[in-house]
């Protein structure tokens, strides 16, 4: 019996990461990356753990990024969700957040709506 579960396993184990990664979506996770770094204003961030969810409506990338450039991957701490209008390009930012703090175009705050409107102009400018 256990010889007849491990090769199930080991059968599945294919099937069931594929059907994981096909669900990623590298455009929505590079540009939820775009507006990290814009916001931040570096050049570059290292990339941690990236969940992108183009399935969902609306369509959005959480991931985990660093500052520090040679940052070990515990030290990759720092958190952004992005959530765009549509899944396929051109892709358009309606909300991000980063920690507890969202910013999007109906914010009540001035300051967030204005920062979010800032992220929209740069990932306009973005090659």
């Amino acid at each position: 019996m256990k010889p007849y579960l491990a090769a199930a396993i080991l059968f599945a184990a294919p099937v069931l990461t594929s059907s994981v990664a096909l669900a990623q979506s590298p455009d929505i996770a590079r540009t939820c990356e775009a507006v990290a770094r814009n916001f931040e204003m570096v050049k570059a961030v290292k990339v941690g753990i990236v969940q992108s969810f183009p399935e969902l409506k609306p369509p959005g990338a959480r991931l985990t990024y660093s500052t520090r450039l040679d940052a070990k991957d515990e030290d990759i701490g720092d958190m952004i969700e992005c959530q765009f209008k549509e899944a396929t390009a051109p892709l358009t930012l309606v909300r991000f957040c980063l920690g507890t703090t969202c910013y999007s175009a109906d914010e009540k705050n001035p300051e967030h709506r204005r920062r979010f409107e800032e992220a929209q102009s740069l990932l306009a400018r973005e090659p």
